[in-house]
C-alpha cells in the first residue's frame, strides 16, 4: 500500500508526533475555548436525537475530530522534503456496502439510491397512505400543494354516498391473500395493489365519500360450479388447510386465500346484481386476486376463480339476457374465452399483447372467434408488439369493438379492467395513460342505459394503477375523461391488427364490412404514400449535398426540374 510505504519511516513518524506536540500545545487554549462554545450551543453532551429517538453522534466532536485530520495533514504536508513529497497519496477508503431494496411502487431491486431506478418512485414513499396523489420523488411527508388542491377541488363537490349511483366493492380480508414462500424478488400480486388504488380513492374523497360500498359475502360453491367445475372448486378451497400451496410457479395461495377468492368472486356477483336490478347504475369491484385466467377447470396466472365470469351468470340471473364482456388486460383472458366460447349470450372481447402467440398467455389470436355454433361471440384483438398506446386502444374500440357491441345490443356490460397496459407497467411494457382508460370507459357508458361494472384485473405498478382505477371511477361518477381521442391515428402495427380483425369478424358481424373496405382503402393509399416518401429519400440522397445547396444549386434545380417535365411528358402522365 502506498500509505504504509510512506509511513514505515521512524524517523518520519518521530517528526510528525513532535511536531504535532508543538502545534497542540500552541493551539490548547483555542482548543479549549473553541470546544466550550460548542457546549455552550449543543448542550452539556452536544448530542441530538432522531425522529425516532436514537441518539445521533456527537455534532461538535465529530467536527472537531475533522478539524484535527485536517491538522494532521497540514503539517505532514509542510515538513515533509520536496524529495518526499507523496502526491500520489490516497487515504484508505472504506467499504461502502450497498443496501439491496424493492421499489414499493414496482418492485423492482436497487441498490444503494433512494429513487428507484426503474420507476423514479422514492424509497420512503407515501404512495400507500395517499396513492397517486403523492409525490415520488420526495419521502413521505403528506401532499404537496398541487395534490391538496385536487383533494380540495373533489371534497368540495363531493355527494353523499347515500345519494351515489355508484358502487363499490371492498373487503379488507382479501388484503391477507398474500405469498408467503421467501422469494428472491415481490411477487407482482400483492395486497398492495389496491391498498395503493383505496388510498387514491380516499385521498381524493371518492371512496369513501361520493361512493358507496356494499356489503361483501362469500360465493356460494352453487354459484361457483355455474362457473367451474367441481374439482376446481374444491381444490381452491383445499388451500384454506395450507400454510403455503401454489397451482402454477406464479400462482399461490395461503391459508387465507380460498377466501380471499370467494369474498371477490361474491362482490362481483352482488354488485352485477344490484346494477341489473336498477338498485345501482354501475359499479367498481375493487377485488383480488384476479379472475380471467381462472378457467373451467385450472386456477393460473394468478387468479382462482373467474370474477368476471361469475358476475355475467349472476347478472343473467337476474334478467339480463345478453352479456359484453370487454376485456383490456394486457393478457389474454384465456379463461373467460373458455367459459363462454360456446355461449351465445356472452359476447367476450379481448384486446391484449398477443406477437403471434409469444406473450403469455400465448392464446388468443384473432382467428379464435369461439365454437360449437358460437363463432363470432369471441373477438380478439391481438397486438403484434409492446407499447401499445391511447390511439390504438381508442381506435379498436372505435372500428371493432363498438360497432360489434352496438349489433350485439347487451342488457348489461363488464370491463376486465386489467391496468397492465399502462404506462410503467413492469410486465405489460405498454403506453395506456389514465386518460385513455377513462376514455374507453366513456365510449361504453353508451351502451345499455349505462349499466356497467368494472372488476379490476392485473396492474402492477402502484402509481399507474392507482391513477388510472381513479380516472376510470370518474367516469363512473358522471366526471367527462378530459381529453379528446376522437381523432386518433393507429400507428402501422395497430392498423394492421385492426385490419386483420375486421377482415375476419366481418364473417360474422355484417356491420364491419364498410369499416373493413374504408381501413383497407385507407392503408393502400398510406402504403402508397409511404414508398412515394422512401424513393424521394433515396433519390435525394444520391446527389451530394454540396452540389444541390453550394454555388452551383440553381443550375442543379433548374436541370432537375427540366428532366422531371421530360419524364412526365414521355410516360405521358
Amino acid at each position: 500500500m502506498i500509505v504504509a510505504e510512506n509511513l514505515h519511516s521512524s524517523t518520519e513518524q518521530n517528526l510528525i508526533l513532535e511536531t504535532l506536540q508543538m502545534t497542540r500545545l500552541a493551539n490548547g487554549e483555542a482548543e479549549i475555548s473553541h470546544h466550550k462554545s460548542n457546549n455552550e450551543v449543543f448542550g452539556k453532551d452536544a448530542s441530538t436525537d432522531d425522529v425516532n429517538g436514537n441518539t445521533l453522534p456527537d455534532v461538535s466532536s465529530k467536527k472537531a475530530g475533522q478539524q484535527k485530520e485536517m491538522t494532521f495533514q497540514d503539517v505532514y504536508n509542510q515538513d515533509l522534503d520536496d524529495e518526499d513529497d507523496d502526491s500520489d497519496w490516497e487515504p484508505l477508503q472504506k467499504n461502502v456496502e450497498l443496501v439491496k431494496w424493492f421499489c414499493t411502487n414496482c418492485t423492482m431491486v436497487n441498490l444503494g439510491d433512494v429513487n428507484c431506478d426503474i420507476c423514479g418512485e422514492h424509497r420512503e414513499s407515501g404512495i400507500l397512505r395517499h396513492g397517486f396523489l403523492a409525490s415520488p420523488l420526495l419521502p413521505d411527508s403528506g401532499l404537496t400543494e398541487i395534490d391538496s388542491d385536487i383533494r380540495e377541488r373533489h371534497k368540495g363537490s363531493q355527494d353523499s354516498a347515500s345519494n351515489s349511483s355508484t358502487a363499490v366493492g371492498f373487503d379488507e380480508r382479501m388484503l391477507l391473500h398474500s405469498e408467503i414462500q421467501l422469494t428472491s424478488h415481490p411477487h407482482p400480486e400483492r395486497p398492495d395493489r389496491i391498498r395503493a388504488i383505496a388510498a387514491s380513492l380516499a385521498t381524493a374523497g371518492i371512496f369513501p365519500g361520493r361512493c358507496y360500498p356494499i356489503p361483501a359475502r362469500e360465493i356460494t360453491r352453487e354459484e361457483l360450479q355455474m362457473v367451474h367445475s367441481l374439482e376446481h372448486v374444491e381444490a381452491v378451497d383445499l388451500t384454506g388447510h395450507m400454510f403455503s400451496s401454489y397451482f402454477t410457479p406464479d400462482t399461490y395461495a395461503n391459508e387465507h386465500s380460498a377466501r380471499a377468492a370467494r369474498l371477490a368472486a361474491g362482490l362481483c356477483a352482488d354488485l352485477a346484481s344490484a346494477i341489473v336490478s336498477g338498485r345501482t347504475k354501475n359499479g367498481f369491484a375493487l377485488v383480488r386476486p384476479p379472475g380471467h385466467h381462472a378457467g373451467i377447470k385450472q386456477a393460473m396466472g394468478f387468479c382462482l376463480h373467474n370474477n368476471a365470469a361469475v358476475a355475467a351468470l349472476a347478472a343473467q340471473v337476474s334478467g339480463a339476457k345478453k352479456v359484453l364482456i370487454v376485456d383490456w388486460d394486457v393478457h389474454h383472458g384465456n379463461g373467460t374465452q373458455e367459459i363462454f366460447e360456446q355461449n351465445k349470450s356472452v359476447l367476450y372481447i379481448s384486446l391484449h399483447r398477443h406477437e403471434g402467440g409469444k406473450f403469455y398467455p400465448g392464446t388468443g389470436a384473432a382467428d379464435e372467434v369461439g365454437t360449437m355454433g358460437a363463432e363470432g361471440y369471441c373477438v380478439n384483438v391481438p397486438w403484434s408488439r409492446g407499447g401499445v398506446g391511447d390511439n390504438d386502444y381508442v381506435f379498436a374500440f372505435q372500428h371493432v369493438v363498438l360497432p360489434i357491441a352496438s349489433a350485439f345490443a347487451p342488457d348489461f356490460t363488464i370491463i376486465s379492467a386489467g391496468f397492465d397496459a399502462a404506462r410503467g407497467d413492469p410486465l405489460g411494457c405498454c403506453d395506456v395513460t389514465p386518460a385513455g382508460y377513462a376514455k374507453m370507459t366513456d365510449m361504453l357508458t353508451d351502451l345499455c342505459g349505462g349499466k356497467l361494472l368494472v372488476i379490476l384485473e392485473g396492474g402492477y405498478n402502484l402509481r399507474s394503477i392507482s391513477s388510472s382505477a381513479t380516472s376510470v371511477i370518474k367516469v363512473l361518477l358522471g366526471e367527462s375523461p378530459g381529453c379528446e381521442l376522437d381523432n386518433t391515428s393507429p400507428s402501422r402495427s395497430g392498423l394492421q391488427t385492426v385490419l386483420e380483425v375486421l377482415k375476419i369478424q366481418s364473417n360474422y358481424w355484417p356491420v364491419l364490412a364498410s369499416n373493413f373496405m374504408k381501413l383497407q382503402s385507407q392503408a393502400r393509399m398510406h402504403s402508397i404514400e409511404n414508398k412515394r416518401k422512401q424513393i424521394e429519400k433515396k433519390r435525394r440522397a444520391v446527389t451530394p449535398m454540396w452540389w444541390k445547396w453550394g454555388r452551383k444549386g440553381l443550375l442543379y434545380h433548374f436541370l432537375n426540374g427540366q428532366n422531371r417535365h421530360a419524364y412526365v411528358k414521355r410516360k405521358g402522365v
